[in-house]
């Protein structure tokens, strides 16, 4: 018979590790899983304790209201009786941000089209890191550049729109005085929004697709082609929630407005005309002067801003939770 050799046996598995490791490995994931799962719910309960306060002080002060809270046009919680009312401080505050949007919007978007698909590679990162610098600069210091520069610059401006568009109403200016009007501010928010609109806008435009764009340029596309037809419908929905975003801000923004702003209770069509007021600016304005029921009108009127915080907020969320994509249900 033919001697068989034999066959080495497969070595015996290596000893376990003592299972030390994988039960610190498992109490490190708890402990994380603990952590995280406390952070969410530390910040629902924070965000719970601010609603509750908000509207507790706010029920004590329009209780007490003389005038309806929604259609008022005085702010006078110091009377007797107190009457004060939220319209015109709604009205400044919307217009003034669909003003910003209207700005900002476009002119981020072609910011972030250039960095993404136009500038040389060596200068846009350059001009990234200087368009992201701008939401590090502090609101005040917009507040006095905009006193001190934007004011007397727009002057020009109020006139030429008067002259030619004031057959629209809008830009019709009716009253004599300085560019201390919801229009400055408006202009004076989309400064302030356009790093955010810009950020958010280019980092959903670079992750397009490459494939995408190589077969449209070799299907004979120009570059505004493919991104007509590749880039902008792909990023739609994140330039949409990156305007929520800067949406936002402009809502809330107070001591850029306080400083520029000339307040007046008045609602006037005529944007160049000085006057107006936003949530923000009346809550900076008069909070040091009120008494104890004319901080519970200013927190009423904080909780107006709160919830139309929160409704822009979760509009942009849920417009991100539609791709994928941007909110991370791949990761």
């Amino acid at each position: 018979m033919a001697s068989t050799t034999p066959i080495d046996s497969p070595p015996a598995p290596p000893v376990a590790r003592k299972r030390a490791g994988s039960s610190s490995g498992r109490v490190g994931d708890k402990v994380f899983l603990g952590l995280s799962r406390g952070s969410g719910i530390l910040l629902l309960v924070i965000m719970a304790s601010i609603a509750v306060f908000l509207t507790y002080r706010a029920s004590l002060a329009i209780s007490e209201n003389d005038g309806n809270f929604f259609t008022t046009f005085d702010w006078n919680p110091a009377g007797a009786p107190p009457v004060f009312g939220i319209a015109v401080l709604l009205f400044g505050t919307v217009v003034s941000s669909i003003i910003a949007m209207a700005i900002a919007v476009p002119v981020a978007v072609g910011i972030a089209l250039f960095i993404s698909h136009y500038a040389p590679r060596k200068l846009a990162a350059p001009l990234a890191y200087v368009v992201d610098l701008l939401a590090a600069v502090p609101s005040i210091v917009y507040g006095i550049w905009g006193a001190l520069v934007l004011v007397p610059y727009l002057e020009g401006l109020n006139l030429w729109l008067d002259q030619f568009f004031g057959w629209t109403y809008i830009f019709e200016k009716t009253e004599v005085g300085v560019a201390r009007s919801l229009f400055t501010v408006g202009i004076l928010l989309a400064i302030m929004i356009l790093p955010i609109v810009t950020s958010v806008s280019r980092e959903v435009f670079l992750q397009v697709p490459k494939m995408n764009e190589e077969a449209a340029l070799a299907l004979g596309a120009t570059r505004w082609e493919v991104i007509r037809l590749s880039v902008l419908p792909f990023g739609r929905s994140g330039v949409i929630s990156a305007s929520m975003l800067g949406l936002g801000r402009a809502l809330g923004e107070t001591m850029a407005v306080a400083t520029v702003l000339s307040p007046s209770f008045v609602i006037s069509g005529h944007l160049l005309n000085p006057g107006g007021g936003t949530f923000a600016q009346n809550i900076a304005a008069k909070f040091d002067e009120a008494n104890e029921f004319g901080r519970d009108a200013l927190i009423a009127s904080g909780l107006v801003l709160f919830v139309l915080t929160l409704l822009v907020n979760g509009a942009a969320r849920m417009i991100i939770a539609r791709r994928k994509e941007y909110s991370g249900a791949n990761a």
